[in-house]
């Protein structure tokens, strides 16, 4: 790992993930340490008739709060945020958070690309975007963003994926930072 990379503050950290990355955050939220000092902010795709149960499970696993995020909460430090199902998730210049209902981005709403690219611009150099487990192309075109604002981006290691080919098609389309399993993935978001 860079440690110059690591000596820079994280202004935020996005979570992205599809099918197969509840089985990580499941195994990462607990190892994490508790009172961050920036926000986690997980996108996960989710089926529209998903309940809010899920916030609740992670919180189970997890020593940080965690919230299911409404309309124009503000985003602060030491909290896990969870994109609500069937809404794209944005941060305004303010630090709230703003939902959207326009279109499925890559088949997807919430869209890991339009919150990474949200975060970009708000956060510049210090966004930090995760991407794991997934079927699609989500999350590739807001490492993009994420990088040429100067931020840092993170895949899991694909042989290590339930489903590899998004990190894959992270690695392959854009510039990429770390490449890490689990437990590398704590050690550096325990080192932010």
């Amino acid at each position: 790992m860079e440690e110059d990379s690591l000596k820079r503050p994280c202004g935020a950290l996005v979570i992205g993930g599809s099918a197969g990355s509840l089985q990580v955050l499941f195994q990462l939220l607990p190892i994490l340490k508790p009172a961050l000092t920036f926000p986690v902010i997980l996108v996960l795709h989710r089926r529209n008739s998903a309940d809010s149960t899920l916030s609740e499970v992670l919180s189970s696993k997890n020593q940080n709060p965690v919230k299911e995020v409404e309309d124009k909460d503000p985003v602060l430090p030491g909290n896990v945020y969870l994109a609500p199902a069937d809404y794209h998730l944005l941060i305004e210049r303010d630090f709230t958070f703003s939902l959207d209902y326009s279109e499925k981005v890559n088949f997807s709403r919430p869209s890991i690309d339009v919150t990474f690219e949200s975060v970009a611009e708000v956060y510049g150099r210090l966004a930090v975007a995760l991407l794991l487990s997934g079927a699609n192309e989500d999350g590739t075109k807001g490492f993009l963003s994420v990088k040429s604002s100067g931020g840092r981006t993170i895949v899991q290691d694909p042989e290590t994926a339930q489903m590899p080919f998004m990190p894959h098609h992270a690695i392959t389309h854009s510039s990429v930072d770390y490449i890490l399993n689990i437990t590398q993935m704590a050690d550096l978001i325990n080192r932010l």
